[in-house]
């Protein structure tokens, strides 16, 4: 005899088996394969960013027994040093700007984000990040300039006015947002300068700064552990679905979030992946490949990273632009603040690959990256994406380097791209390569308008003669 409560549970757990199989049914209700594909391949691209996205919030403000692990929500980490090759959660990072970081949780009440007055040459940024990957606003040189100030940042219901002290309002689309601190460091001798700066910078919960008793704190969330296979599979939209309650349906998205709710992609829910059938998962994958391939096939045209990286409005919404910056390197710049070129072929158009070849750049006289702040040339392995190690340490040339850079009789500049040596009458140019695929990418950090308008054109990776 089976006892009642028992009996409950197991109807309860049927009725429950039936609601999750039949909101798949409903999902796909009317729509063909094709269709059911295609809803998931644009998903994917969608997505693709956001669960990247998420990647770096696990690592580096949840997962405390991680390698990466920085500071929990809401509290700023340091890095009084450049990036190198021991550093693998971001792709394709820079390695002249010593970074700090800030995971923000909104949900709850806004932060102060202050800032001190930095020494007028100088280059410093606040890049703000939404869990689009969009950059919704900087604070730094470029746009509000190098006096001390404080900022308030809110979430997407806040509703409120500045209070006194406070410069500006910035408003973020999610209730979390990822702000990186790049603060320049014009040699290994100014790293004490810079862990100065850093320390000014200040980050505290808006009732902190008024003085006032805290709102209630937010509920506990059960963030699902980042897993780099996980995210291969269909559990990509169980992430998605997790990330999407925090990110309220703007008007532009509307049309694009209610048909992926067709295949169950629904802020909050479970992607229930058992109560799928067979051909439907089939299909979802199908879908998810062919948005990988796009997004893949597109990134390996890309010249410049001009259209890659801002702010919705600049962007248009443009999903495959956004998934494109991702794949290439999560978090560049907006255009403004500073352009990035690409490079991955010689002038001949082929791959770079410097296990077969050796390489040159060359900068004609006065025709160097013209630049309000700095410009640097950055190696990266052509495979992972990350710094290389190398016997010189050497990750970039930039242009605080110019004064121990040797120039040729006619004024150029040259620097030689290589994994071994050049020579030692050369070494001070040399920028060390993998032995093998690589890739290069120029920043050019508050750029000029010649740059912005293509007026400056970038001079071709050549082969060594």
């Amino acid at each position: 005899m089976i006892k009642v409560k028992s009996f409950t549970a197991i109807i309860l757990a049927l009725m429950m088996t039936i609601l999750v199989v039949s909101s798949y049914s409903r999902a796909a209700d009317g729509l063909t394969s094709d269709e059911v594909e295609a809803i998931a391949k644009e998903a994917y691209i969608y997505g693709f960013p956001m669960v990247e996205n998420y990647k770096t919030m696990y690592q580096y403000a949840i997962d405390k027994d991680g390698p990466q692990y920085k500071a929990p929500f809401n509290q700023i980490y340091n890095t009084a040093r450049v990036y190198a090759p021991k550093d693998t959660t971001v792709v394709s990072p820079n390695s002249d700007t010593p970074y700090s970081f800030v995971w923000a949780d909104l949900r709850a009440e806004p932060l102060v984000l202050g800032v001190p007055e930095v020494d007028k040459e100088r280059y410093y940024s606040l890049q703000l990040i939404d869990l689009y990957t969009y950059n919704f606003a900087y604070v730094g040189t470029a746009t509000t300039g190098n006096g001390a100030g404080k900022y308030l940042l809110v979430g997407p219901n806040w509703k409120g006015e500045a209070p006194e002290g406070i410069e500006k309002v910035i408003q973020s689309d999610t209730e979390f947002v990822f702000i990186i601190y790049r603060t320049q460091l014009f040699n290994p001798a100014d790293i004490d300068n810079v862990k100065k700066i850093q320390e000014g910078y200040t980050v505290e919960l808006l009732s902190k700064f008024l003085g006032e008793e805290a709102p209630p704190v937010s509920p506990k969330l059960d963030f699902p552990a980042y897993s780099a296979e996980k995210v291969k599979t269909l559990a990509f939209f169980g992430y998605l679905n997790f990330l999407l309650q925090f990110a309220p349906t703007v008007p532009g998205d509307i049309e694009a979030r209610q048909k992926f709710a067709e295949i169950g992609i629904v802020p909050g829910d479970k992607f229930n992946t058992d109560s799928i059938s067979p051909e439907m998962k089939s299909t979802i994958e199908s879908g998810m490949a062919e948005g990988l391939k796009t997004i893949t096939d597109k990134a390996v045209t890309i010249k410049s990273a001009a259209d890659l990286f801002g702010t919705r409005e600049f962007m248009k919404n443009n999903y495959l632009n956004r998934a494109v910056g991702a794949k290439l390197g999560i978090y560049g710049n907006s255009k403004s603040e500073a352009f990035y070129y690409i490079i991955l072929t010689d002038a001949e158009g082929n791959k770079l690959n410097a296990a077969e070849n050796n390489y040159t750049l060359t900068f004609d006289k006065d025709k160097l990256p013209p630049v309000k702040a700095f410009w640097s040339v950055t190696m990266y392995d052509g495979k992972t994406q990350l710094l290389i190690e190398n016997p010189i340490n050497r990750y970039l040339i930039n242009s605080p380097m110019l004064p121990d850079l040797k120039r040729s009789e006619d004024g150029s500049l040259t620097i030689y791209i290589q994994k071994d040596s050049p020579g030692k009458d050369k070494e001070s140019n040399w920028l060390p390569a993998p032995d093998g695929p690589l890739y290069i990418a120029l920043r050019c950090y508050w750029p000029k308008e010649a740059i912005l308008d293509g007026e400056w054109k970038l001079p071709p990776v050549e082969l060594a003669k």
